[in-house]
Formats: C-alpha cells, sequence, structure tokens
C-alpha cells in the first residue's frame, strides 16, 4: 500500500520505494458490472501496469530529470509523487513542501477566473488569505496576462493557463518543484522567464524536471532517470543517461533496417579533468587538445568507420596549442565498409553538461555535388572556421557518420568523445560562446540627439 508516513531523513527530499501502479482496463461497459457481482471470484479486466517497481532517492537540493517516451510512465509517476494518485503498491517519503507544474488542467477550475483560481491554488499549498493578498501582485506581474486575470480560465489559451499556472507555484515558497512537459506549450520570453526562476530556485530546493528537450534536461539536472514502458530503464549522470536515450531512440526510428551497436568496447566513465593546481597559460587562454577517440563511446551501423579526428591551426598539419579567434580546421577521416551512396560527416562542440555550442557537416557541399564511397575506400571531409573564445573549462567534439539526406538519413557511427578540449584562462568570457572583438569604446556624446523625458 501507498504510504506518505515516515519523513526521510534530512538529508533526503523523496525517496520511491517499490512504486507500481496498477489499471484495470474493461472491454465491454457490462463486464464492470460482471466484475462487481462476481466479488472477485473471476476477472472480466485485463491489468496495465503503468509504473512497475520504480525505486529511487533525491537528495535535498538535487534536481532531477526524467526522459522516456510518451506513455512511459513519466507523468504517473509525478502524480504519484505529488499525492495526486494513489500508487497500487509501494510507498513514498515527501520531507518538504511540493508544487508541480503538471499537465494543462490541473488544479484549477475552468469556471472560476484567473484570480479566483490563485487563491483556490495557494490556498492548496499552505499560503492564508492575507499571504495570498500580499503575493497577489507579484503573481498576476509575474503570469503577464493583463486583464484577463478577471476572465474564466476556460477561455485562457494554453500559453495563458501556463503562464499563470507557473506564476502560482513560483510564490508559494515549496522545497521541491515539480515541473512536467507543460512548458514546452509557453512562448519564448515566458520560457526564459521560467527557466530563469528554475536555475535561482535550483540554488535552495529540490526540482524533478520532465521534458523532451534533452539538452535542458542535460543542461539543469545532475541525475537523469530514463523510464521505458513503466520500468525504471537507467538512472545516472544526465549526459551518460541522455546518450543511451539517444541511440535508443534512433534505434527506434531504424527499427529493423539498421542495427546500432556500441561503437566501443573501450568506455572512459569520465572525460580527463582540468587539474585544480593547473598554471594560467597566458591572459588570453589556451586551448588542449586531446585526441580521445581510442576512449570515446557511441554506436556504429558496420557500414563504415570514423578513423581520425583532428582540430589544427589552418596554416599547419599538427596539433598545436589555440588562443581562440584563429583560423582552424577541423578534419574528420572515415572509412566505407559497404557503398555509401550519400556520405555525410559532421561534428558537433558541446560543453561539459553535453550542451550544443556550434558544429556544422558535409551537406552544403554534396547536397551541390553528391558523392558515392565504394567499399573500402576512405574520404575525408575538412571544415575550415574561426575558433570562438570559450570560457574555462572542458568541452567535448562529437564527430558522426551519416548516409542519406538532411530529413531522412542512417548514422552509421557516432562518437560521443572523439576530442577533448581544455581551455585555461585568466579572463573572463561571458556566455557560452565567445567572439573576438576589434574594438570596444565607451564615450560622452557632447550634443545628445534624444534627452530622455521624465
Amino acid at each position: 500500500m501507498f504510504s506518505s508516513e515516515n519523513k526521510p531523513t534530512n538529508e533526503t527530499a523523496i525517496e520511491v520505494e517499490n512504486i507500481g501502479k496498477c489499471y484495470t482496463i474493461y472491454d465491454k461497459p457490462r463486464d464492470r458490472l460482471l466484475q462487481m457481482l462476481s466479488r472477485g471470484k473471476k476477472k472480466y479486466y485485463r491489468e496495465f501496469w503503468a509504473l512497475h517497481d520504480i525505486s529511487f532517492t533525491v537528495k535535498k537540493g538535487e534536481t532531477i530529470g526524467i526522459i522516456g517516451r510518451n506513455g512511459s510512465g513519466k507523468s504517473t509517476l509525478l502524480q504519484a509523487i505529488c499525492g495526486t494518485l494513489t500508487p497500487t503498491q509501494g510507498k513514498i517519503r515527501i520531507n518538504g513542501k511540493i508544487a508541480a507544474l503538471l499537465e494543462l488542467g490541473a488544479g484549477f477550475n475552468p469556471e472560476f477566473t484567473g484570480r479566483e483560481n490563485v487563491y483556490m491554488a495557494a490556498a492548496l499549498y499552505g499560503l492564508t488569505k492575507n499571504q495570498i493578498d500580499e503575493r497577489f501582485d507579484r503573481i498576476a506581474s509575474f503570469a503577464d496576462i493583463g486583464s484577463h486575470i478577471d476572465q474564466p480560465v476556460k477561455s485562457y489559451s494554453s500559453g495563458m493557463f501556463v503562464r499563470l499556472a507557473f506564476a502560482v507555484i513560483a510564490h508559494v515558497d515549496a522545497d521541491i518543484l515539480v515541473i512536467d512537459e507543460a512548458l514546452a506549450v509557453g512562448d519564448a520570453v515566458f520560457t526564459q522567464k521560467c527557466m530563469r526562476f528554475i536555475r535561482a530556485f535550483k540554488d535552495r530546493g529540490t526540482l524533478l524536471f520532465v521534458s523532451h528537450d534533452i539538452s535542458s534536461v542535460i543542461n539543469l539536472c545532475q541525475r537523469s532517470i530514463w523510464l521505458h514502458n513503466g520500468n525504471l530503464r537507467q538512472i545516472g549522470q544526465s549526459k551518460a543517461v541522455s546518450d543511451e536515450y539517444l541511440q535508443y531512440t534512433l534505434q527506434e526510428v531504424y527499427g529493423d533496417e539498421v542495427k546500432l551497436e556500441r561503437a566501443s568496447t573501450k568506455h572512459s566513465e569520465a572525460i580527463p579533468v582540468i587539474p585544480d593546481d593547473s598554471p594560467v597559460v597566458d591572459y588570453e587562454g589556451k586551448f588542449e587538445v586531446i585526441d580521445n577517440l581510442d576512449e570515446s563511446n557511441g554506436w556504429k551501423t558496420g557500414a563504415g568507420e570514423i578513423l581520425s579526428v583532428r582540430l589544427e591551426h589552418e596554416s599547419s598539419n599538427s596539433e598545436q596549442s589555440f588562443q581562440g579567434g584563429e583560423n582552424v580546421r577541423m578534419t574528420i577521416r572515415a572509412i566505407a565498409y559497404q557503398n555509401i551512396e550519400k556520405p555525410i560527416i559532421g561534428f558537433l562542440v558541446c560543453d561539459r553538461l553535453g550542451q550544443s555550442l556550434f558544429g556544422e557537416n558535409s551537406l552544403p557541399q554534396t547536397d551541390r555535388q553528391p558523392l558515392t564511397i565504394s567499399t573500402g575506400e576512405t574520404f575525408e571531409a575538412e571544415f575550415l572556421f574561426r575558433l570562438p573564445m570559450l570560457p574555462n573549462g572542458q568541452y567535448v567534439v562529437i564527430a558522426s557518420l551519416a548516409e542519406g539526406t538532411l530529413y531522412s538519413h542512417v548514422q552509421h557511427h557516432w562518437l560521443h568523445d572523439a576530442l577533448i578540449i581544455n581551455v585555461f584562462s585568466s579572463k573572463v568570457r561571458w556566455g557560452l560562446v565567445g567572439v573576438p572583438f576589434q574594438k570596444i569604446s565607451l564615450k560622452k556624446l557632447t550634443h545628445p540627439q534624444h534627452t530622455p523625458s521624465h
């Protein structure tokens, strides 16, 4: 039986122990009556287990991503954790106040106005009327839906609904925040506002985050849970889990036509780290490039293989140190083990969280000049570009060999960490990717053209 008793330890926010959820499915309406009359002597229904024996622990202050295909049990799990659904078996222990943004429509009365729903929802989270009165203007400002706040919720667009729902949970002093895929329907400006709030919340609370946007999961979450058909398929560091999930989803797309296999028997559990006592080489910084091809992991179909990945100065044939801003050459060499009619070679540079910063592939050329590679032939893609200025940290180069077109292709060889780039710098660089500026100036205008009105 489900139990919320016996709160977890002070270091733990959520404990999920052997959770399962079963639904009874009746093929005909009359079967429900027959089942009731049989008093359990005969089954007139089929069982569907939306969750099977799920167990994990979330520490206070931890951010956990939950990924999986539609129907994998993500929303069912979140509803069980939030208490809006009772599991068939298992225990859930919660330590702290929990607030949730689940599927659209949850928690709001469509006949009530936005204002009335704010008071109702906030009261359910434990706020008094005086507390809601004091916070209402901030909630309305965060939602930014104007006069619609006094209109019935049933007249709202999905975006307006999410704005109001998120504004409420952002102002109820929750210890644990649960966010389902609902943010996907928001506009770009509001989504950015929500993400800023989420990043700030991470510093003081616990977050469960469900999304099909794997980059957001890697960016926000330290660990991730991969659910598949109601089972916990994998739990671990977000990048490692996401890599496995990416391979699995591609295999599902390819079906029986292509078989993806592990690309390497070697597997490095973590990329080499920068020593804490590493000296600053110079003010502008230094890029240290490490060939990691032998230790990289990914998948392959057997149709071809990447042989080498090199990053070097445009005017040199050997790898050297880089500062950022100079012209460089990325060269990826591959071999075909069977005929490849429309080869595509590409790369992505990602930060340590797995966020894609920049990259390119050979499609712009092969679309204009089609190329066919025969069995046993080697071929090479060359990319000339200006290296950006990267902040201190670790970066990896993903390399891929594919066949097909932009909209229909098969990844024959995918390597996650083909190159490792360590960046040392004493100069603060803003953003994920910096660019060299030719001039920066600040001056006072003698005769300003416009004087702001007061």
